[in-house]
């Protein structure tokens, strides 16, 4: 072996996720449909903010003192679909492609490939969503300086809700895209699992459907970011944990199948 040569046992675990990182960091933002979905985030976080700070400009009795970041606590809610299609699609085009193949083979370590692209995938759309977040809440103060307000405190606590809202929201969303391995299926999934059954389901007024409604992942969601209670025992803890939990379990769903199955089918 020649001096130049580096053998296949040195090559570090770490410095395979850091290569298998960048690879996965060069893919997401070389494909048009994450343009795509940031653009659609982009629109909905800072339009919604720009709606809302034209709203108190022109309301009769102006909300005069009002946080401005009320804007993206309420946009952040229609604006994860577009940051959660994202990072589904970012797992499950591998699978419709057949790209998961190739994949596979430049990285056989498929643990490694899993821990890379959830770190890429996670952390891009979590910090989309939370610059969107302090974009949408200047956006509404820039339209009413002089009747909202933009304070630190309240900001941060808000900005720190919407990044564990979807971190929390895009983790469910690689595990699902795993398991799944269906871009329609998944998308579903996510759609009824985070904005659909927890608002419906207590509609119904049936006991039961409450307490499911309360322990599906969009409950939590809903009550970090608007402060809404499906019950009274909702707390912040038990929101932040049963978001936590559905993200771990359907990541851990997600790992099984991936090293268990063929990748092709």
């Amino acid at each position: 072996m020649g001096t130049g040569t580096v053998s296949a046992g040195t090559v570090s675990p770490a410095h395979v996720l850091a290569r298998t990182c960048r690879a996965e960091w060069t893919r997401l933002w070389t494909v048009k449909a994450t343009w795509w979905f940031v653009l659609a985030a982009t629109v909905a976080m800072v339009g919604l903010g720009l709606i809302a700070g034209h709203d108190a400009a022109g309301d009769v009795v102006p909300p005069v003192g009002e946080p401005a970041w009320i804007a993206p606590s309420i946009a952040a809610l229609p604006t994860q679909l577009a940051l959660l299609a994202l990072t589904i699609s970012a797992v499950t085009a591998d699978y419709a492609s057949a790209g998961i193949v190739p994949t596979l083979q430049w990285t056989p370590r498929r643990t490694t490939l899993f821990i890379a692209r959830i770190l890429v995938v996670v952390a891009t759309a979590t910090t989309v969503g939370m610059a969107l977040a302090v974009a949408s809440g200047v956006a509404a103060f820039s339209l009413a300086p002089d009747i909202l307000e933009l304070p630190l405190d309240e900001g941060l606590d808000v900005i720190g809700n919407v990044g564990t809202v979807f971190a929390a929201g895009c983790a469910l969303a690689v595990g699902l895209g795993f398991v799944l391995r269906s871009t329609a299926g998944a998308l579903i999934s996510i759609f009824l699992l985070v904005l659909l059954l927890p608002v419906t389901l207590p509609q119904f007024g049936y006991e039961w459907m409450v307490e499911l409604a309360e322990v599906l992942p969009g409950s939590g969601a809903i009550f970090l970011l608007t402060g809404e209670r499906i019950s009274e025992e909702t707390t912040y803890t038990s929101a932040v944990v049963t978001m936590l939990v559905w993200a771990g379990g359907a990541l851990a769903l997600g790992w099984l199948r991936l090293v268990r199955d063929d990748a092709n089918r």
